[in-house]
């Protein structure tokens, strides 16, 4: 059985607020979960901290037990020092896509056509 540290969604709509809980990788992501290890409110301040809440000493419990945190969970847990995050690096993401790469290739094809034409005027 392979088990996750990750969020369950609670909250109203547009008011979310999260839970972290350790759970089952195949249970549903709001469903059924083996013990609640602390919370996340994204709607606090990002310096308040109430903002998100964990227990280490259980959390470190069910890492030794092979617990594997999600993502956005390895982030927290990162931030007070829990467990260490592996920096990630895509360099391509700031590029822009094929058609805006295309509209800059013609606009600038543009501009290079009317400086010409003002050369020979």
């Amino acid at each position: 059985m392979s088990l996750k540290i990750r969020l369950a969604r609670g909250g109203s709509k547009k008011r979310p607020y999260y839970t972290i809980v350790v759970a089952d990788a195949r249970s549903p992501r709001d469903g059924r979960f083996l013990e609640k290890l602390g919370s996340w409110n994204p709607m606090l301040a990002k310096d308040n901290e109430k903002r998100v809440e964990l227990n280490a000493e259980r959390i470190q419990h069910w890492l030794d037990n092979g617990a594997q945190p999600t993502d956005r969970v390895l982030r927290f847990l990162a931030e007070a020092g829990i467990a260490q995050r592996a920096a990630k690096n895509n360099p391509d993401k700031a590029k822009p896509g094929k058609k805006a790469q295309e509209r800059a290739a013609e606009r600038a094809q543009k501009a290079a056509d009317a400086e010409a034409a003002a050369a020979e005027a």
